[in-house]
This record gives structure tokens, sequence and C-alpha cells, in this order.
């Protein structure tokens, strides 16, 4: 399969800079508000717009990539919480494996029935081992993945989780403290995967502060992913941009 993007993601890890994905919840943006946030994307030059949600209950996941898609170039890139998240409109998938877990439907199962609907779709995939981390209370991911988030002090065993991961050939490991997260996942978590893997890492949960972010990225997250905090404050994104371009360095020639 194309895997553009993911060459996309490879090379701004080589030129150390850092990347911002905003999380659109379909269920939770209406056209007004949506469009509001993707004008705030692009003068924060966001990277990417991750689409999908733990738990889904509109069917309005094609019309809310037909409205980004018609009024923004971002890559569209499906985050999705169950195999009814597919939709060939968006130009790549996180195939999530959920390495945090021992529910083997997410480990494997989904991903089998997935598969075929991924392929006709035509989608890039990014192979992504999905790590849950406990961040102060029990989020819908959580509940709906029907498995344990990593302790939050447990850095060891993220770390390991992580490496296992990446022996097994995943391209990114993604550290997420879920939707609705009380705190953003412990840097020192993040460091120790850093030290661990040479993968991109993707950090989300509970960022709602400039500083956070800041922490987040020194710590060694190559993309850092913004959901809640911007539905009721889109223009949030625009400080988490300047936070962004802080780390970038000059291109490598």
């Amino acid at each position: 399969m194309n895997t553009e993007i993911y060459k996309l993601i490879q090379d701004q890890v080589r030129q150390g800079r850092k990347m911002l994905a905003v999380l659109i919840d379909p269920d939770k943006n209406d056209k007004k508000s949506l469009l509001k946030l993707l004008r705030h994307c692009e003068m924060a030059d966001v990277d990417f717009l991750f689409i999908g949600g733990s738990l889904m209950v509109k069917d309005t996941l094609d019309a809310t990539i037909d409205i980004v898609k018609s009024n923004s170039a971002l890559p569209c890139i499906l985050f999705p919480g169950s195999v009814m998240q597919i939709s060939s409109r968006a130009d790549a998938i996180l195939f999530l494996s959920l390495i945090s877990g021992r529910n083997p439907e997410l480990l494997i199962g989904s991903q089998v029935v997935a598969a075929p609907y991924i392929l006709e779709a035509g989608l890039q995939t990014i192979a992504t081992g999905y790590m849950l981390i406990h961040c102060g209370n029990f989020t819908t991911a959580h509940y709906m993945s029907g498995s344990m988030p990593i302790p939050s002090h447990k850095h060891d065993i993220a770390a390991m989780t992580a490496l296992a991961g990446q022996m097994l050939g995943l391209q990114t490991i993604y550290m997420d403290g879920g939707s609705g997260a009380a705190h953003p996942i412990d840097p020192a978590m993040i460091a120790a995967v850093r030290r661990q893997v040479s993968i991109p890492i993707i950090v989300g949960g509970g960022i709602r502060t400039e500083e956070q972010a800041q922490q987040a990225f020194e710590a060694g997250a190559d993309i850092l992913v913004v959901g809640n905090a911007l539905e009721s404050h889109p223009e949030f994104v625009l400080n988490l941009g300047k936070v962004k371009k802080g780390f970038s360095l000059d291109p490598i020639n």
C-alpha cells in the first residue's frame, strides 16, 4: 500500500521537526464548529487531522471527512475506535493494535475483520502500537477496550511494551491517556519509552496547557495529539502551534 504519509512522518522526525495532530470526533463537531476549528488548524500549522472516537453514536464519519476535505488540505488520518470507523474518503488509517492490553480482539481479532475493508478502501496504513496509559481517571477508551491501562508510574512496563511493539515491526507507538484524561502522560514515562524505541512516538490525552505540550515534546514525543481541549477553545491550537514551531530545526540538507 501507499505509505506516503508515513514517509512524511519519518522525514519530519529525521529533520528534528515536531508535529501536531488535531483529533476530531465526528459526534462532537457540527459543521459550524468544525469549520472554525479548521481555520485555526491552518493558522497553527497543524500537520495532521485524526478523525474518530472511542464510541460513535452518529453516522457522521463520511460527512465529517467530506467537510474537512472540502475546506482543508491537511491529511485526514482515521483514528478508529472500531472496525465500523473505516472510510475511503480519508487519506490513511492508524492500523491500531492495543499492545498495552490483553484483549485478543484488539490485538489482532478486529484487525483481521478490518483488513479487507481497508484494502478495498485503498487507505494508506500506519501500523501503530496503541498503549493506553492511566492518567487519573478511567476514560471511554479504557471502558470500550475492555482492558486495563498501564499504571501512570510504571515507566518500565510502558518502555518494554513499546520496545516489544517495535521488535514486532510496528511503525509507530501511540501513548494515549484517553479522551477526558485528568492529566497528561508523565513526561518521565514518555522519556523512558523514547530511550527504548527509535520509531516515531505519538502522545495524546490530557494536554490543556502550552507547558504540558512543551514537556511532552521535550520528553521525546514526535507527534502531539490534542482534541478535547479544542472543543470549547479552538483558538488554543494556535498556542500549541507556537510550541511546536519552537522545537523545529532547520532542515537537514
